[in-house]
């Protein structure tokens, strides 16, 4: 029996799968290093401990350097008070006070730089750079050129500057919210008219008064006593913990805002919370011991390098602050003979070269503009 052929259905025919396609635009600042899961990383617990050591054996012998030179045994016995009593006072009371300033403004910067770098997602953005420390500067010389600073004390006058500085770049900044890109811009011309404003001041002032602005102008750790301790101590005890609740929320800006606002974060709150803390570390670490150059600008990068994290880790860049510090200090009192640079000089002449490694390396992945 004959009959039609059966026909064959073809198969069906499916499109082939989309090459992936490199998308166009700058290289983001969070894929630096890849993602590490955990909330323990082994490596960052070991850099952190391995700085915390360094740290130590650091403000130890900087206490050892001086007129009168000390072992470091006899320094952690004055320090811990056991010893010889004349020990005990050299160290407790001239030169503890010295270095434990030298420890939480390097610490304050470390981490003040985490926060903005993780906020802004910039490598560049640090309270150098964006205004911060210079508008604490030029209140400091406007009361010291002007004669403002009666009943004022300088630690008053940088708090007040540093977080006038901050209100005006983030008014500036804000357009239906606020970016990290419109916070760096903003903050980059507020520096300038900061730094214009200071150099007016100090080109118009007198001698006396253009010295004294100048000696605090670079950072400088000379004199510091317990009276520049002891409110830099209680600002860190309520803003280093803050630090450290916001790293989850920040976390999570650098999926983007439309993202984060998907996962339940208040974008503008976590901004504003981030640039008060950050700019209260900063103030009163400036205060303290002035503005210590390109410290809140290398150290997170540093920690962030040592840890092999996606971003600034703020416990490691506020130890990796102090290192430099500390160790820049350290430096300072050693490498001329008969000659106490400022800290800050130290720490200008090591931090330039990062800036411009950073810079270049920028430009290398093709997030330099």
């Amino acid at each position: 029996m004959t009959g039609p052929l059966p026909t064959r259905t073809p198969a069906a025919v499916t499109a082939p799968a989309p090459v992936p396609r490199r998308t166009a635009g700058r290289v983001p600042y969070r894929l630096a290093f890849p993602p590490v899961s955990g909330v323990l990383r082994p490596r960052l617990v070991a850099v952190c401990a391995g700085l915390a050591v360094a740290t130590f054996v650091v403000f130890c012998w900087g206490m050892s350097v001086g007129e009168i030179p000390l072992g470091l045994s006899d320094v952690v016995k004055a320090v811990l008070g056991t010893g010889d009593p004349g020990t005990q006072l050299i160290v407790r009371e001239l030169r503890l006070p010295r270095a434990t300033t030298g420890l939480l403004v390097g610490i304050a910067f470390g981490i003040s730089g985490a926060l903005f770098q993780t906020m802004t997602l910039n490598p560049l953005a640090s309270p150098d750079m964006i205004g911060i420390t210079q508008g604490a500067g030029a209140a400091v010389v406007a009361g010291l050129v002007l004669g403002w600073d009666a009943g004022l004390s300088t630690q008053s006058l940088g708090l007040a500057g540093a977080l006038a500085a901050a209100l005006i770049v983030y008014v500036l900044a804000w357009k239906r919210g606020t970016t990290g890109y419109r916070i760096v811009l903003v903050g980059i011309g507020v520096s300038w008219i900061c730094t214009s404003v200071t150099d007016y001041l100090m080109a118009h002032g007198g001698q006396f008064q253009a010295q004294a602005s100048l000696g605090w102008l670079v950072g400088n750790l000379n004199g510091r006593g317990w009276n520049e301790v002891r409110p830099l101590a209680v600002a860190m005890a309520v803003l280093v913990p803050v630090s450290l609740l916001l790293g989850r929320r920040l976390r999570t800006l650098q999926l983007g805002d439309d993202v984060a606002h998907g996962l339940g974060t208040s974008v503008q709150a976590v901004r504003l919370v981030t640039l008060l803390t950050g700019v209260g570390l900063v103030a009163f670490g400036t205060a303290a011991a002035g503005p210590v150059a390109f410290v809140a600008l290398a150290a997170p990068q540093v920690a962030q390098r040592l840890a092999r994290t996606a971003w600034p880790p703020p416990v490691a860049a506020g130890l990796t602050g102090a290192l430099m510090v500390l160790a820049a200090d350290l430096a300072a009192r050693e490498l001329i003979p008969d000659t106490e640079l400022p800290v800050g000089v130290v720490t200008g002449v090591l931090g330039a070269p990062v800036l411009l490694w950073l810079l270049v390396r920028a430009n290398r992945v093709g997030s330099g503009g």
